[in-house]
């Protein structure tokens, strides 16, 4: 380890679990807003809707960011925020943080790890981390479906009274509702994601475009997130519309891409496109920047440590 600068040293496993959440953690609160857009978008056209949310149509993501904040407030771009924390620490940290770790199982140590092993441990890391978070997932689903409005009633008043109540009501069963689609959506994100940002990154720094900073972890962020929503959609609006359903309305998730189909047409799947790419493009841009700064700050700090001790 002598003469090597942190930044050459590879950073422990913990560096990098820790790195992943807390990211993952800064990006959902700068993109929360764009992701309750989107979920909305999505949900929008599943059923009629009566008393003080007729009327309520939601068009574009900016549209429809707008029409929340004038019906029911500002805050309720942030429904589900505390959920959606408590799943990223959990899923970030497997998924991104495990996903170097992973790599280097499959490859027993090698480098330069070739596309179908990137994929494989992208998938694997991707299951792991839904069979962990999947609960904190469906309650911030929920949270951000719901209306604010006088004359609408309230599925859920709190994160804990919402984890208790589809306990008491739908089981452990309600609780990991959509596992399917959510670990097929997040074996695609990931994969796509995070294989995407290292390919990307490893091109750029191959041929010297940018050198290992902030500009060169923009764009593989960027590109990355663009890769990922065209791949991820479909999947992901049935996700979010099977978890947001109530029991008995779809009879699996199958059942609910094919209602979707036959009553809505492909362009269903696609529905909160543009949301969703606003949202994972700039969530992988914070979510990446941060991660790449917060393992090379942690790194830094545990060199001045070792070097005072």
């Amino acid at each position: 380890m002598v003469g090597l600068k942190p930044s050459d040293v590879p950073p422990p496993l913990a560096v990098k679990v820790l790195s992943a959440g807390t990211a993952a953690c800064i990006a959902d609160l700068v993109t929360f807003p764009l992701d309750t857009a989107k979920v909305r978008l999505q949900i929008q056209g599943e059923k009629a809707v009566t008393g003080a949310a007729k009327g309520i149509r939601y068009r574009g993501v900016f549209g429809t960011i707008s029409t929340m904040v004038r019906t029911e407030g500002p805050r309720s771009l942030y429904n589900g925020l505390i959920a959606g924390l408590q799943r990223q620490m959990a899923f970030a940290s497997i998924r991104i943080g495990l996903y170097d770790s992973v790599k280097s199982f499959y490859t027993r140590g090698k480098d330069n790890p070739n596309v179908g092993v990137r994929i494989l441990a992208g998938c694997t890391t991707g299951a792991m981390a839904v069979s962990v978070a999947q609960p904190t997932d469906v309650v911030k689903v929920r949270f951000q479906a719901q209306m604010n409005l006088q004359g609408v009633g309230r599925r859920y008043n709190g994160t804990m009274q919402a984890y208790r109540q589809i306990f008491q009501l739908e089981g452990l069963k309600g609780l990991w509702k959509g596992t399917l689609p959510n670990i097929t959506r997040n074996a695609l994100v990931n994969c796509t994601e995070l294989v995407s940002y290292d390919l990307i990154k490893e091109a750029i720094l191959k041929h010297k475009l940018l050198s290992d900073n902030l500009p060169c972890h923009f764009v593989s962020a960027f590109g990355a997130g663009f890769i990922t929503t065209v791949i991820a959609s479909p999947v992901d609006v049935v996700k979010t519309r099977y978890m947001n359903s109530p029991p008995g309305q779809y009879k699996s998730s199958i059942n609910c891409a094919w209602t979707m189909m036959t009553k809505e047409g492909p362009t269903a799947f696609y529905k909160g496109f543009v949301p969703s790419f606003l949202r994972l493009g700039s969530w992988n841009v914070v979510m990446f920047v941060s991660f790449e700064q917060l393992k090379r700050a942690m790194m830094m700090s545990r060199a001045r440590f070792e070097a005072t001790t």
